[in-house]
């Protein structure tokens, strides 16, 4: 394999190669430093106002010109909290940090437990279910969707538009498709756009209404530089809540089904759920990096980084760091809360960390507790079906753990 092949293929091999180097090393097949060592990544994350995170997301004006001009007249494609240094960063978060309190995502438990309940009665009756489009995207999403406050109707909209802008935004095709990709993008902005309209003139309890409120509080018919600024935010809430939860509710379960004696003892011990949860997602995270970039030159680890650098700050593989976790390749949903290190700084970095750190944590939670909770007590006996290894997705960072498709029997 090529090196550039190892980094989308084999990324914790490439992981562990990086965290021999005394610090940072700048990586020619990914275009960016790559930050692999748990007390580096740690670093990075607090000190925001050195490591940016302008460049987590991708701009429109990274699009090629026929693609762009299919975005050209919709509403979205601002700032939003992911991708914001500072006061404009605390000022997005804010509401979602009030919107996802421990009380408010207790409130939505009984129908994440409900849905999850439906959704494993729902799988066909042959013992056999694809479990990423059969379970794991629709908990996903009608979950988001529920706290966003969007009709099942539009859940389905926003999700096929998610898809889109992951076409238009990652995929290697070419630009006639990123440009067919782009206009379906550009619906579901629409879509969104309508959200926020009606919130401002029947105001409700739900995030979206939160967001008009946080971000438009003067009252009044919304200012197109508002709109833009609100249906930005809510795009990126539910796509950021359905394209994280998706592959860590898949690859999940497909972690403790290649280890199989770890699900037979989850399925005779239900208390290990909440720990079986936490290995599942240091053990093998969707978002394996993210970027950032230096607002000056800067030193980490005593690595000099130039001014305007591109950061690969490399979650993954903090979480598979031997200086911080012991036997950190061996999945093991009974393992310790930390080691010599001290418990605090054992915690594995799949949710980020410092002022970035994902608001949503505690909700995938809940998501992941009811599905082992409903899975280990209907189907025990579940298992991966012949030579099924899980189809992964691709992407620059360098590889987003993308669980694409993953057949089950039982």
């Amino acid at each position: 394999m090529t090196e550039s092949e190892i980094w989308f293929q084999d990324p914790y091999t490439a992981f562990a190669e990086e965290r021999r180097n005394a610090g940072p090393a700048f990586v020619p097949a990914l275009g960016a430093w790559v930050v692999a060592r748990h007390e580096d990544v740690l670093d990075v994350l607090r000190r925001a106002e050195e490591f940016s995170s302008a460049n987590t997301l991708p701009r429109d004006d990274m699009l090629p010109p026929a693609v762009r001009a299919e975005l050209a007249d919709s509403i979205g494609g601002r700032p939003v909290v992911v991708n914001s240094d500072g006061a404009a960063h605390r000022r997005y978060r804010a509401p979602l940090l009030a919107g996802l309190t421990p009380a408010r995502v207790e409130q939505v438990v009984p129908f994440i437990e409900e849905r999850a309940e439906t959704l494993v009665e729902g799988f066909a009756g042959d013992g056999r279910v694809e479990f990423v489009g059969g379970y794991s995207s629709a908990l996903a999403s009608e979950t988001i969707g529920r706290l966003i406050g969007l009709a099942p109707e539009d859940v389905a909209k926003a999700v096929y538009g998610t898809t889109q802008a992951l076409v238009m935004y990652f995929f290697p095709v070419g630009d006639e498709q990123k440009a067919q990709a782009a206009r379906k993008f550009a619906e579901m902005r629409a879509m969104i756009d309508d959200q926020v309209r009606a919130r401002r003139a029947e105001p409700r309890d739900d995030l979206c209404g939160a967001l008009v409120a946080a971000l438009a509080p003067d009252g009044g018919e919304l200012t197109l530089d508002q709109r833009h600024e609100v249906a930005s935010n809510v795009l990126n809430l539910f796509i950021a809540g359905f394209i994280t939860a998706t592959p860590l509710l898949g690859t999940m379960v497909l972690n403790l089904l290649r280890h199989r004696e770890q699900w037979e003892l989850l399925c005779t011990k239900p208390e290990l759920i909440p720990a079986a949860v936490e290995e599942a997602v240091r053990y093998d995270t969707s978002m394996q990096s993210v970027r950032r970039i230096t607002t000056a030159p800067v030193t980490l680890a005593g690595v000099e980084i130039p001014a305007g650098a591109t950061l690969l700050v490399a979650l993954a593989s903090a979480n598979r760091d031997a200086a911080v976790h012991e036997r950190p390749d061996i999945f093991d949903i009974t393992r310790p809360a930390g080691t010599a290190a001290g418990a605090a700084a054992a915690r594995h970095l799949s949710f980020g960390h410092g002022p970035h750190a994902c608001v949503g944590a505690q909700l995938f939670r809940e998501e992941a507790r009811a599905t082992l909770r409903v899975l280990t007590e209907r189907l025990p006996d579940l298992r991966l079906a012949p030579q099924e290894e899980g189809t992964m997705g691709r992407s620059a960072v360098p590889r987003d753990g993308s669980l694409q498709e993953l057949n089950l029997i039982w």
